[in-house]
């Protein structure tokens, strides 16, 4: 019985945030249940500060409804983004809109020194958040292979984490309860769910960036696969004679297309001779060439750069009709340092997969850009400790438990 009320409570806070100002009445009429499981379970909201008592609304005869608002800054929630270089912390309200954050480099650690220096981090960045507010949880996202029920990185073979055990030594140190998931999964429930995306119900989100990977929603829920290692977009092989990779494979899409092959095939052929703006925007310093330079370079009509891009374009629409025929998406969504904004890469993809997948896939198949900005892998962060928090589905409609 305890539990049913608790995931009644959980949904009743999920429609106040997504349909307030509501009423009592209105919410056990749409949820078939009686007001005065509604009227306990507000009190209580109440008493949480999760919400609050916004006037009155209009009459259907009779007194007039109090109505019922949520109120997302009473607590807070921590996000934590870890990609190959960088580790991100953000304090966010129980919206997902980032209050504070701090970003640190990574990429000069030895991989063993990683997750410590991390929770040292982490802990500095606690000491700063309010004191008068109360955390409800942390949600940290990283590439690779992550087993989200236990907590556990199987494997991110970039910076060498294997069966790394980060919830249990979140929530030791903390004391503090601790989600971990994988960063594409987060981010295709963040455009779900806080993007503009909200009206598909089969999306893909393909990043490309650090690394190569995918977030897949099929039928309004996160496509995790048997062992929840679902994903591994960038581990798909393209090339049977190909580029060995990190992860033992050969030809993985993820050696053709992620920045540090765009970056040194961008090196290559300056060192041959290629002239390029890129060169120029970081005063010959070609070390300093960034994902940013590159798709402001590509924008630009640089010759070099807009080659490269054609490269990355044709090798990776080939993996993206491969996930057209397995999924049939009705959006794929993309993203990531290299996909962000680069409308040139999503035509090109766009066009490719016109030409080569089975047309019954793409008659109403949209490819668009990602929605959420910089902060995208910070709310994707928040959005997998929400979802838990409220449970809210990826539908329209929350059902109430009985």
């Amino acid at each position: 019985m305890k539990l049913i009320q608790e995931l009644n409570r959980s949904i009743i806070l999920n429609m106040i945030r997504e349909y307030g100002p509501i009423s009592r009445s209105e919410i056990a009429e749409r949820n078939g249940i009686s007001p005065s499981t509604v009227a306990a379970a507000v009190t209580d909201l109440m008493k949480e500060r999760f919400v609050y008592e916004a006037g009155t609304g209009n009459s259907k005869g009779g007194r007039k409804p109090i109505m019922l608002r949520f109120s997302p800054d009473n607590h807070y929630i921590l996000g934590v983004s870890i990609t190959n270089s960088n580790v991100t912390f953000a304090e966010m309200n129980m919206e997902a809109i980032i209050r504070r954050k701090s970003i640190s480099n990574i990429d000069h650690l030895d991989n063993q020194m990683v997750i410590p220096h991390l929770l040292n981090l982490l802990e500095k960045f606690i000491c700063k958040c309010p004191t008068d507010k109360e955390c409800k949880g942390i949600s940290v996202i990283v590439p690779g292979i992550v087993d989200t029920s236990k907590g556990i990185i199987h494997l991110n073979t970039n910076i060498n984490l294997k069966d790394v055990r980060l919830k249990e030594m979140i929530e030791e140190r903390f004391k503090i309860t601790t989600w971990v998931e994988n960063d594409t999964n987060a981010i295709v429930l963040a455009e779900k769910k806080f993007g503009k995306y909200n009206m598909y119900n089969n999306l893909l989100f393909v990043t490309i960036g650090e690394g190569v990977g995918a977030g897949i929603i099929m039928n309004e829920s996160i496509f995790r696969g048997g062992r929840g290692d679902a994903g591994e977009f960038g581990h798909t092989s393209i090339d049977r004679d190909g580029i060995r990779c990190d992860c033992g494979n050969i030809g993985c899409l993820e050696n053709y297309v992620s920045w540090s092959a765009v970056h040194s095939r961008i090196v290559s052929l300056i060192s041959k001779g290629r002239s390029t703006e890129m060169a120029d925007a970081v005063q010959n310093n070609i070390a300093l060439i960034t994902p940013a330079v590159f798709r402001n370079a590509v924008m630009k009509g640089d010759s070099l750069a807009t080659d490269i891009m054609t490269e990355v374009a044709d090798y990776l629409s080939v993996g993206i009709v491969n996930l057209i025929h397995l999924f049939n998406p009705e959006l794929i969504i993309i993203g990531g340092s290299i996909g962000q904004d680069n409308e040139v890469l999503i035509q090109k993809i766009d066009s490719y997969v016109r030409k080569h997948a089975l047309t019954v896939f793409i008659e109403n198949l949209k490819i668009y850009p990602t929605t959420l900005g910089e902060d995208t892998e910070l709310v994707g962060a928040g959005s997998i400790l929400l979802q838990d928090l409220f449970l809210f589905s990826l539908s329209s409609d929350a059902g109430i438990y009985r």
